[in-house]
C-alpha cells in the first residue's frame, strides 16, 4: 500500500449502513401514516386549541380531568354532526341549484350599465363580457372554460369528499378528545425531541407553534367558523336562496381576514328589496351584529395582535383547500403559520448569533 493511499475504515460502512436502514425505516412509516396525517393534525391542532377550556373545567369546575375531556369532545361532536352539517348539506344544495340552473337556462344576469364603458382600460372588456353573459350565459363560460377548468376540477373534487371529510372531522374530534389528559407528557417529549433537533432552542420553538396554533385556530378560524354558522342561520331561517354558499363564502373571507361583511351587507341589502319590511328589520337587527362579530372578539382573542401576514393565510386557506379538501380549509393556514413563524423565529436566531459574535 502506498503512503498516500489512506486504510479502508470500516467504521464509514458502518455509519452508512445505520444511516440507510434509518432512512428508509422513517420514509416506510411515514408512507403508513400518510392516510391519516390530515386526521392527526388536525386532532393535535384542536387539543392544542381546546387545552386552556379544559384546563378552565379541570382547576375551576373541579372536574376529573377524563370526564372535562369528555364534555369537550361531546360537545365539538355536536357543533360538527349539528350546524356544520346543516350548512354543509345547504352548501350542496346550492351549488347543485346554480348547476340545474345553468343547464336549464334559467339563470339569467342583468345587462350592464353603460357607464361601465367609461372604466379606465378594463372598461370595454368588462362591458362585453357582462353583456355576452347577459344574453348568451353558457357562451360566456365557454369563453372562460380554459382559466376556469382547473379550478373547476379542484372544486369537484372538494365536493365529491364531502362526505369522506366530514368522516375526518369526526376522527379528528375524537383523537383530540384522547390527547387532552396526556397533554403535558406528549407537550414535554416533542421539546424533548425538539432539543435534540435544534439544540439551542427546541424548546422555545415548541412554544412557538403551540401559541400560533392557538392564536389562529381561536383568534381567526374559531371566530370566522362561529361567525359563518350564526350567518348560516338566518340565512337559512328566512329562505335565502344559496344559503350554504354565501356561509362558506363568509367563512373563508374571515379566515383570510377579509371578513364576512363583504358577503352580509349585499345581502342585508337585498333582503329590504325582495322581503317584507317586518322580516327585512329583524333580519337586518340578527345580520349586523354578526357581521360585527369578529370586530368585536378578534381584538379580545389576539390580545398581542396577528403576526402572520394576510398572504400567507390566504396561500394555506387555497392550498389547503386544492390538496386536503374542505378539512385542508382549516389545516393549511395553520400549518403554514406555523412554518413561517419559526422560519422567522430561526432568522432572528441566526442574526442574533451574528451580532454576537461580531460584538
Amino acid at each position: 500500500m502506498s503512503e498516500d493511499q489512506k486504510p479502508f475504515n470500516p467504521a464509514l460502512v458502518d455509519w452508512a449502513i445505520k444511516i440507510g436502514c434509518l432512512a428508509l425505516l422513517v420514509y416506510w412509516s411515514l408512507l403508513l401514516i400518510q392516510p391519516f396525517l390530515t386526521i392527526i393534525v388536525w386532532s393535535v391542532v384542536l387539543s392544542v386549541a381546546l387545552y386552556p377550556i379544559f384546563g378552565w373545567l379541570v382547576s375551576r369546575l373541579r372536574l376529573h380531568r377524563v370526564v372535562a375531556a369528555a364534555v369537550i369532545t361531546i360537545l365539538s361532536l355536536s357543533i360538527v354532526l349539528g350546524p356544520a352539517t346543516w350548512l354543509g348539506v345547504s352548501l350542496i344544495a346550492s351549488l347543485g341549484s346554480i348547476v340545474d340552473q345553468l343547464n336549464t337556462g334559467a339563470l339569467s344576469v342583468p345587462p350592464p350599465p353603460e357607464s361601465i364603458k367609461a372604466w379606465p382600460l378594463i372598461g370595454d372588456g368588462i362591458f362585453e363580457f357582462w353583456g355576452l353573459a347577459s344574453t348568451n350565459l353558457r357562451a360566456a363560460f365557454a369563453e372562460l372554460s380554459p382559466q376556469l377548468k382547473p379550478l373547476g376540477s379542484s372544486l369537484l373534487s372538494v365536493a365529491g369528499s364531502a362526505g369522506i371529510n366530514t368522516l375526518q372531522f369526526l376522527a379528528a374530534v375524537v383523537i383530540s378528545g384522547f390527547l387532552f389528559v396526556p397533554g403535558p407528557a406528549l407537550v414535554d417529549s416533542f421539546k424533548t425531541l425538539s432539543d435534540r433537533i435544534a439544540t439551542r432552542r427546541g424548546a422555545e420553538f415548541v412554544d412557538l407553534a403551540g401559541a400560533t396554533i392557538r392564536n389562529l385556530a381561536r383568534g381567526v378560524i374559531g371566530i370566522s367558523l362561529l361567525q359563518a354558522l350564526l350567518a348560516g342561520l338566518g340565512l337559512i331561517v328566512v329562505g335565502v336562496p344559496g344559503a350554504g354558499l354565501f356561509s362558506f363564502l363568509a367563512l373563508v373571507l374571515g379566515i383570510v381576514q377579509i371578513g364576512a361583511s363583504v358577503v352580509i351587507v349585499p345581502v342585508v341589502i337585498w333582503s329590504w328589496l325582495t322581503m317584507p319590511t317586518h322580516t327585512a328589520l329583524l333580519f337586518t337587527a340578527y345580520m349586523v351584529p354578526v357581521s360585527l362579530l369578529d370586530n368585536f372578539l378578534r381584538p379580545i382573542v389576539l390580545a398581542h395582535g396577528l403576526k402572520t401576514p394576510m398572504l400567507v393565510i390566504l396561500m394555506g386557506v387555497i392550498g389547503g383547500l386544492i390538496v386536503h379538501g374542505l378539512i385542508g380549509l382549516f389545516v393549511g393556514p395553520i400549518v403554514l403559520a406555523i412554518a413561517w413563524e419559526l422560519v422567522l423565529a430561526w432568522m432572528r436566531e441566526d442574526s442574533e448569533s451574528d451580532r454576537s459574535a461580531k460584538a
